[in-house]
């Protein structure tokens, strides 16, 4: 009976998705001697290797592999989805996440396919010429143009310590127009979902996340950076449901941030059979031991790194041998920051049963995330009792 209804509900989903799908194919094409196929043919991927990406994408959404297809479909009308992509307080760092690697990956290409109306680091044009490209693309494409932002964003007596172009328009300033005619508005990486590095105590530049400055819903892809797939995955998701997904108590997508980085872990094993490093370089260190004693903060963090990985998935901080530092998470910097020890404020409380890969940042809650424990130590403890080699 239960996967009779689940059949019908993806039936439905489906024919949903087609509509969609048809619905973007009569909006005016941006590109008309282009297309996705030949944008990836150029670079050596074959029709074999974008539907295997489109099916890597699918699976990623949780949707089942008869959706792949429909994915493939996607992708090919990104293009009538205009994109303002904005830079506030930051590094560039989630724009290299995306676009800078060895080789192009199909997500960055797929970057290069759609119109990305503004775009400070890849677009020629500057000054004036860049504002009025701004000016005209908000207006032009009004509530049907999708709005990224990156980077923290200076408000109160420092708002102007970001000033952006000729006209002398606060970051702040312009973050707000932007909004306010957006069809989707999404937060790139820490610094615009809750503040990041910029937002540190004592925040001397009052860099907020992009949230606090506008009253629109907006959907936060944290991460210092995030991967370029959960970029691509929330343009995706917009994509193929046309609306906001199912986000977290901190507006993230749940399909890429509900579970921990801990229970995705590939030393999650080590961790279990109480197998630690003790300091960097030692003998633990070099035979993939758990780093929690010297400072991984993956059990108190919620991102699909140790899945998704960086680098067109060659590998991610924990596997090269440093712990995850929380990036993801409100606040990280001040909570959890570089230091390389377990967190003091978090050890030794109860341990709550049911709290293993399941868990999910709505089911453990805001305070216990920053006040108190997931009994992650006091399980530490135990088990390096029993495994007495350690």
């Amino acid at each position: 009976m239960n996967d009779r209804i689940k059949d019908i509900t993806y039936d439905s989903l489906y024919k949903t998705f087609e509509e969609r799908i048809a619905q973007l194919k009569k909006l005016p094409k941006m590109r008309e001697d282009d297309s996705i196929e030949s944008t990836i043919e150029k670079h050596g991927f074959s029709r074999r290797d974008f539907m295997t990406w489109a099916g890597a994408m699918t699976a990623m959404l949780s949707l089942p592999a008869t959706f792949t297809p429909l994915m493939a479909e996607a992708v090919k009308v990104a293009d009538r989805l205009p994109i303002i992509w904005l830079h506030m307080a930051e590094c560039t760092g989630c724009t290299e996440s995306l676009l800078r690697s060895a080789n192009p990956s199909i997500d960055s290409l797929i970057f290069d396919y759609i119109s990305l109306e503004y775009q400070e680091t890849i677009m020629t044009a500057v000054g004036w010429q860049a504002e009025q490209n701004l000016e005209h693309a908000m207006e032009k494409y009004k509530g049907r143009y999708i709005l990224m932002v990156e980077g923290g964003i200076p408000v109160g007596d420092t708002e102007n310590f970001l000033t952006i172009g000729g006209h002398g328009h606060s970051g702040k300033h312009t973050a707000e127009l932007a909004s306010e005619n957006a069809a989707a508005i999404f937060a790139i990486g820490t610094c615009s979902a809750f503040g990041g590095v910029q937002a540190a105590a004592p925040n001397p530049s009052g860099a907020v996340g992009l949230s606090e400055v506008t009253d629109k819903t907006v959907i936060n892809v944290p991460g210092c950076p995030p991967s370029e797939k959960n970029i691509v995955g929330t343009l995706m998701h917009y994509l193929l449901y046309g609306t906001l997904p199912a986000l977290d108590v901190f507006n993230r997508p749940k399909w890429a941030y509900r579970l921990r980085i801990h229970d995705l872990c590939e030393r999650r094993g080590r961790f279990d059979a109480g197998e630690f490093v003790e300091h960097f370089g030692d003998e633990g260190a070099k035979d993939g031991y758990c780093l929690y004693k010297v400072g991984c903060k993956g059990p108190y963090t919620f991102n699909n790194c140790g899945k998704q990985k960086f680098n067109q998935g060659t590998s991610w901080p924990v596997q090269t041998g440093f712990g995850c530092i929380g990036c993801s998470e409100p606040n990280f910097w001040d909570t959890m920051g570089t230091v390389n020890e377990p967190l003091r404020d978090r050890l030794y409380a109860t341990t709550f049963s049911g709290l293993g890969a399941d868990a999910t940042a709505d089911r453990i809650g805001v305070g216990l995330l920053t006040a108190t424990a997931v009994g992650i130590a006091a399980h530490a403890a135990i088990a390096a009792v029993k495994n007495p080699k350690k």
